[in-house]
């Protein structure tokens, strides 16, 4: 690979932001130092399940947990399907990823839904994330081929009410990692990465109420997604938890008068795979190792466990304790805007605490709808220098079939 691409692959890889990558250089490792200042990141495997990809909840501070449900729920929760009013939709999407360092990664997206008529609705999905093209070269700097690595995710999900306010969801997800080509690595073959995961969910809408005299409606959702096999890409190497995630969050629509809507939402986000702990040193600063060659732990746990163990043990593992597993909370909020139920202006903030990744970032965006289709954008504005994600661009259009045949209810318009 060339040096370039080997920077990037590592960063996106390990879900190492560059705030992390300046800071690091500046600071010791977790190994004997103060735990609630050093940074800690939590890593995993396949980190694109995690990437928001549509363009509307990108425009909201990655927040889409309990919005209006749309063609994009899959990612969100998929329980939401359960209160669509259309019969079909479907939904493209496009971002081009960190375009500030290189120009050929992105992650392309493809969801829909079916309403049956009593049984609930039926959904599936696909994501498709390409690094673009490396260069692979032998150790005196010559060129022995050209590889474009890839990862793709293929998702059925199903929803169903359980009753007037209520609904449950899930999905079952295969998982395919390609980074490699195959190669040989330092005498060790490698091979594609596959994985199984599965989300659970649920959502709740109110029915109409009225809120400083304004008609609203109040949504609660939940999301623990990914949760299943670990992926390994040689026969020898370890294998790493996927990106197992809770979301939990709320949204508040405001219908403000016959023309003006306005939406709310703010979700909490939490991954729930190990942290790592930190280690025991000698005077000199080395890891004290026991008779089988393994580092010995000063705080934290264990991190290589299996996965119900580290979904569980997730919410109390952390070296800094109880702070430390605050401060792995992310926070993403927005508000949505529409005027004449046509034309759409979004907004929203996302925040990561420092020792976690420092992602801190605004997003803006706007929406059209026509007819049988919506175009929605979104763009985010990173909150200091120096980040790979500033001026991420997103792209999403959505279908209305039922606008084909008028056969649409629009009792509550899915964009509320």
């Amino acid at each position: 690979m060339t040096a370039k691409k080997i920077v990037i692959a590592i960063l996106i890889f390990s879900e190492v932001s560059f705030y992390d990558f300046t800071f690091a250089q500046n600071k010791s490792t977790i190994i004997g130092q103060d735990v609630n200042n050093e940074l800690n990141t939590i890593t995993t495997s396949v980190p694109f399940l995690l990437i928001s990809p549509d363009s509307r909840a990108g425009a909201m501070g990655d927040a889409g947990v309990a919005t209006s449900p749309d063609a994009n729920s899959m990612h969100w929760n998929p329980s939401k399907y359960a209160f669509v009013q259309k019969q079909t939709g479907v939904s493209m999407s496009y971002t081009p990823w960190l375009r500030a360092l290189v120009p050929d990664i992105n992650l392309a997206y493809l969801s829909g839904y079916y309403k049956l008529k009593k049984s609930g609705t039926i959904a599936a999905s696909l994501r498709y994330f390409s690094l673009g093209d490396i260069t692979f070269t032998d150790v005196i700097g010559n060129t022995i081929g050209q590889f474009r690595p890839n990862e793709f995710a293929f998702d059925l999900g199903y929803a169903k009410k359980l009753g007037d306010h209520f609904s449950g969801g899930g999905a079952i997800r295969y998982i395919h990692s390609n980074l490699t080509s195959n190669i040989t690595v330092e005498g060790s073959p490698t091979h594609s990465g596959q994985a199984v995961g599965a989300d659970i969910s649920g959502f709740y809408q109110s029915s109409e109420t009225e809120i400083s005299g304004k008609k609203s409606i109040v949504r609660v959702g939940m999301n623990i997604s990914n949760m299943g096999s670990k992926i390994s890409y040689s026969t020898t190497g370890e294998r790493d938890f996927i990106p197992i995630n809770l979301r939990l969050g709320t949204s508040l629509n405001m219908q403000l008068d016959e023309y003006n809507e306005l939406n709310l939402t703010l979700d909490f986000n939490k991954l729930l795979v190990p942290t790592l702990p930190k280690y025991l040193t000698d005077s000199a600063g080395h890891p004290i190792k026991d008779s089988q060659g393994n580092q010995l732990i000063d705080k934290g746990k264990d991190p290589h466990r299996g996965v119900v163990s580290g979904m569980l043990g997730s919410f109390s593992d952390a070296p800094g304790k109880f702070s430390e597993e605050m401060r792995e909370i992310n926070i993403g909020g927005g508000m949505e805007y529409w005027y004449a139920k046509q034309f759409c202006l979004r907004a929203g903030y996302f925040n990561e605490a420092n020792t976690k990744g420092g992602r801190k970032y605004l997003t803006f965006g706007l929406g059209v709808r026509y007819t049988v289709f919506t175009l929605d954008f979104a763009y985010l504005v990173p909150t200091h220098v120096r980040n790979p994600l500033q001026n991420t661009l997103r792209f999403t259009l959505l279908f209305d079939f039922d606008a084909f045949t008028d056969s649409g209810s629009s009792s509550i318009d899915e964009k509320k």
